[in-house]
């Protein structure tokens, strides 16, 4: 049967539970891999947990090994190889960050792994080079697709080893260099392997990077057929505030965080280096563009 997998640590399980909630109502199990130490509470009916053990495969000890100092990096190393190990038993796999949220039917997307291999969503940055060209260029920064979620089916195991690959080489955030985590790599996959398709649907994985693309009169027709929101930093950031036209399903979000976490509160992340240097980037780019160069 198709089914929804994640990875998380123990700490944040509690989005991972409402993420099964928001699947349940559909019929769909969610699969959670947890990273660190063992979840011995009560769990909703519909949560499978796994823990690093379960995965035995040669890249995957290696991974484990390289990246178990950082749980950060070893959640995104272990997306392919999970899915594989998932794709012995299933049909049809998707995964997604467990920090999304689904608000309608997502069947729709496993019918396409009949004919596809492998599901992409764009982030679908601005793409207009006479305004906001620092989201233009972001596209080629960060990459063009989402991995908070990828579908496969039985016919991705390719794939998913050759993303695993690129993980053990590098995983790092260098513009420079052209690497993002394991979510630049995937800007390969429609050009290396067949069976990729792109999904453009407007209702999923909306989120902060993506949602100002779209006109005022638009936003309704979108929450209407709403499929799934990825609730990162920027996402929260920008529909916690009440003027926002996604502010009542954002404090839809936040009630089923609180089923598990009833102390929940949304607080902006701690700056990092990553930020420090995008920031950075930012600024020399004001400047360049100053320039007209």
């Amino acid at each position: 049967m198709p089914t929804f997998c994640t990875i998380s640590t123990a700490s944040h399980l509690f989005k991972a539970f409402a993420l099964a909630d928001s699947i349940a109502a559909f019929g769909y199990d969610l699969h959670v891999l947890v990273v660190d130490e063992a979840f011995k509470d009560a769990v909703p009916a519909n949560v499978i947990l796994h823990d690093l053990q379960e995965l035995t495969d040669e890249i995957s000890h290696k991974l484990i090994a390289k990246y178990r100092g950082n749980k950060d990096k070893l959640r995104w190393a272990m997306k392919p190889c999970f899915l594989n190990k998932l794709l012995l038993s299933e049909t049809k796999v998707i995964y997604v960050d467990n920090d999304i949220f689904f608000y309608n039917d997502p069947d729709f997307l496993f019918g396409l792994l009949d004919t596809d291999h492998v599901l992409l969503t764009p982030h679908f940055y601005n793409s207009d080079p006479s305004k906001e060209q620092n989201w233009l260029e972001a596209n080629f920064r960060v990459g063009l697709y989402n991995a908070g979620f990828i579908g496969v089916n039985q016919q991705a195991h390719a794939m998913l080893q050759w993303w695993a690959g690129c993980c053990f080489y590098n995983m790092k955030k260098s513009f420079w260099r052209g690497l993002f985590d394991d979510q630049k790599y995937l800007d390969l996959v429609p050009v290396i392997f067949d069976g990729v398709k792109i999904v453009k649907h407007k209702g999923c994985n909306l989120a902060g990077w993506n949602y100002t693309r779209y006109a005022v009169k638009e936003t309704a027709e979108i929450t209407r057929n709403l499929v799934f929101v990825h609730f990162a930093d920027l996402t929260m950031k920008a529909f916690s505030e009440p003027g926002c036209a996604f502010n009542p399903i954002y404090n839809q979000y936040i009630s089923a965080l609180k089923k598990y976490k009833p102390a929940y509160r949304f607080e902006k992340s701690q700056m990092k280096a990553y930020h420090f240097i995008s920031y950075f980037y930012y600024v020399k780019w004001r400047i360049l563009r100053c320039f007209n160069r």
